[in-house]
């Protein structure tokens, strides 16, 4: 019987051919914290008394404050730098990007199995990975023994065909995914996206698809590899890394979702869950008080360069804050190359350091009360840029700059 890949990712990482809702013991190739939850890990791991299973694969981040704003988070950096220099893991400091960006960039290659302390690791599936988030103290275990337990997931295949129209993306697609099945629609499943559009898009398409499958409940958002993989690890230097993984013609699915990505139209998801979602056309003129372009979701040089293309001899709208974020330093430095942090500057905007920034609402754009922000994060939860009298839209980044130029979502 065929499998689908998830079943195959993990039957290698089993030793045996696993089955649906099967309860697996599973080896890992890549463990990944974050400042948020590293020191819970880190806690949890020092109980068990011992080494690091495989120290150059786990990789421990400082990008949800960073910089720190606040003495007790650097007291929470501290930590997590201690303990990668006493038990030799990799240390991602402040300035190199966020964790779900600097693991594809550097770290995870198809075929294998990630897990970390953050519930959007699934971002790494876009490269045929079974990635996923756990608890801190599941990684813990992992991190000392190198192997964590699953249930086997379910899949539901999604199948899309046809094009895009002229400014719709991959966001749209998601998003318009997630109010069709709901915030709840995929709940430990996995989603593996597939047909002519998905096999035509870039890599950062892909990963943003990846990365938002947990908004759907999903377990993790999987692809097959193919040609743009391989280019992708080829202009990453691991060429050598390309595993070619692809779906059975006989793998079974608990559900089939077809979508004709023809008939989406920019999408937005409004306060307070990602699941409530309309057409950009449907809304009456939403005043945007911050408009946020960046994170794990849409941070990547591509997403840059459509901003920058709006924003280009505009000007940020009177009373209205753009905010921007490279995912990760090499981003930061190409976008410069390219002209682009130019662009943005004469337009108006601000540029932060490369990280979460206001997306976790701990720094660098925490909304008033009353505020309205659109953002091209992949939360908009009541409360999640630090005000729960706050509220948050979720957009693609071409719907984001043109909002910011006009002043309301549009």
């Amino acid at each position: 019987m065929g499998q689908t890949l998830a079943q195959k990712i993990l039957s290698d990482h089993a030793g045996h051919e696993v089955k649906f809702k099967e309860l697996i013991v599973a080896n890992i190739d890549v463990c990944a914290t974050q400042d948020g939850t590293g020191p819970l890990a880190i806690k949890e791991f020092k109980k068990l008394n011992k080494k690091l299973f495989n120290p150059k694969r786990t990789i421990l981040f400082i990008d949800h404050a960073a910089p720190s704003p606040r003495k007790e988070l650097s007291n929470a950096h501290s930590i997590i730098r201690e303990f990668a220099k006493e038990y030799g893991a990799v240390l991602s400091d402040i300035g190199c990007g966020v964790c779900h960006q600097r693991l594809i960039e550097e770290y995870v290659n198809p075929g294998e199995i990630l897990v970390g302390a953050d519930s959007h690791t699934c971002t790494s599936g876009a490269l045929g990975a079974f990635a996923t988030g756990m608890g801190s103290t599941d990684i813990a275990v992992s991190m000392a023994y190198g192997k964590t337990w699953f249930k086997v997931p379910e899949s539901y295949k999604i199948e899309v065909n046809g094009e895009f129209n002229e400014n719709v993306c991959a966001k749209d697609l998601m998003l318009y995914l997630i109010g069709l099945i709901g915030a709840d629609g995929a709940t430990y499943k996995a989603l593996e996206f597939t047909g002519e559009t998905i096999k035509n898009m870039e890599m950062s398409d892909r990963f943003t698809l990846a990365n938002m499958a947990v908004e759907a409940g999903a377990k993790a958002g999987l692809f097959e590899t193919d040609e743009k993989t391989k280019n992708y690890l080829i202009s990453r230097n691991r060429r050598d890394k390309f595993k070619e993984i692809k779906i059975d013609n006989d793998a079974i699915y608990e559900k089939i979702i077809k979508i004709d990505a023809s008939k989406i139209k920019p999408m937005v998801a409004c306060p307070h869950t990602v699941d409530n979602v309309k057409e950009v056309s449907k809304l009456d003129k939403i005043k945007v008080d911050q408009v946020f372009i960046g994170t794990c979701t849409n941070g990547r040089i591509e997403d840059l360069r459509v901003a920058a293309k709006v924003l280009k001899n505009n000007k940020v709208a009177e009373g209205t804050r753009l905010i921007i974020a490279p995912a990760s330093r090499e981003i930061y430095l190409q976008a410069a190359k390219e002209g682009l942090l130019e662009t943005f500057i004469q337009s108006g905007a601000n540029l932060i350091p490369t990280g979460c920034g206001p997306c976790v609402g701990v720094h660098g754009g925490i909304l008033g009360d009353g505020e309205v922000c659109l953002a091209t994060q992949n939360r908009n939860f009541q409360g999640r840029m630090g005000n729960t009298n706050g509220f948050i839209y979720l957009s693609s980044p071409y719907t984001a700059a043109k909002s910011a130029i006009k002043g309301y979502i549009c």
